[in-house]
């Protein structure tokens, strides 16, 4: 089990934000090392209770070590896009009274270089969130074409050099065989990258895309998107941590688009009630504090979504 020391991202404005009922239910997505799951238990009674969920076998661990007796608590080692199966299986669908999602890598991950995350210690090329499904970033770089890995590295890094990186990659593996291991992959990466921003590994970019590529991470918040609204109950509220821009416009433009209400055509004079919009927001976006960054640097990219089920058509 991992012993590497974990500080929850925006730990009191995501409690603050799910304006917790002590007796109602709750979901943790992500549960990672429980430091939010530990915050939202504390607030339950004895009627209420809380599901977490996390494809990390260590995170299970961490959770029947630390929580594993406690009645109020579930763990189910899945990932957030499970949520909906488990609390169809539970009968509670459209009771939920609020779900939380921290989106990425936690720090135990990152600090592990066994498990394949790092730029700065050298481990095995892994990088799977669940290592027991899918394969691995050695896997997928022995075998990805330059257009391919190019094309993760513009999509999901957003980086300029993209092409000039992908070529060097494969130019090494055809030289010297499949990468193995990440401090290779990481000289390969910084030695290609020509520029980058001040105060970030030149890897930074292009080992987070294949990442988010390895563990098809923005096809898992599109896929939990889709079925989060039938999960809450009216005034449950959704609450979503993510360190990635590409994650936080679907975030936002999910929100935003079910806080609309019905689609009427612009001319059609109707009054507010009569819009039946889905959630309200609730607050503008929420990013660490300075005294958080000064703490966790790893905060500076976090940035919080909140949004409340309405009262309109539910059942």
């Amino acid at each position: 089990m991992s012993g590497f020391e974990h500080q929850p991202v925006l730990l009191h404005e995501a409690i603050d934000a799910l304006s917790i009922k002590p007796s109602g239910i709750y979901l943790d997505g992500t549960f990672g090392r429980g430091g939010h799951s530990s915050a939202i238990i504390e607030k339950l009674n004895e009627q209420g209770h809380l599901l977490a969920v996390d494809r990390d076998p260590e995170a299970v661990a961490t959770a029947i070590e630390r929580f594993g007796d406690d009645s109020r608590f579930t763990i189910v080692r899945a990932n957030f896009t499970e949520l909906h199966h488990e609390c169809e299986k539970r009968g509670w669908l459209g009771k939920v009274d609020g779900v939380l999602l921290d989106l990425g890598v936690s720090s135990p991950q990152l600090d592990d270089s066994e498990r394949g995350f790092s730029m700065r210690e050298n481990g095995p090329l892994d990088m799977r969130m669940d290592p027991d499904s899918g394969i691995s970033a050695a896997e997928w770089l022995a075998k990805a074409k330059v257009s391919e890995i190019a094309s993760v590295l513009k999509k999901y890094g957003e980086e300029r050099f993209a092409k000039r990186i992908a070529g060097a990659i494969v130019a090494y593996r055809d030289e010297h065989g499949p990468f193995s291991d990440t401090a290779s992959l990481s000289k390969v990466i910084s030695e290609a990258n020509p520029k980058w921003e001040r105060e970030r590994h030149p890897a930074t970019r292009s080992f987070q895309a294949i990442r988010i590529e390895i563990n098809a991470e923005l096809k898992a918040i599109e896929m939990f998107l889709e079925s989060a609204l039938e999960l809450l109950a009216p005034g449950g509220r959704l609450v979503i941590i993510s360190f990635h821009s590409l994650e936080d416009r679907r975030i936002k433009r999910f929100m935003r688009d079910l806080a609309r209400g019905d689609d009427f055509p612009p001319d059609l004079p109707i009054t507010a009630d009569q819009i039946n919009p889905d959630l309200k927001l609730i607050g503008k976006a929420i990013r660490a504090s300075k005294e958080e960054l000064e703490r966790n640097p790893r905060a500076r990219s976090a940035t919080m979504r909140v949004a409340e089920r309405t009262m309109a058509k539910v059942a």
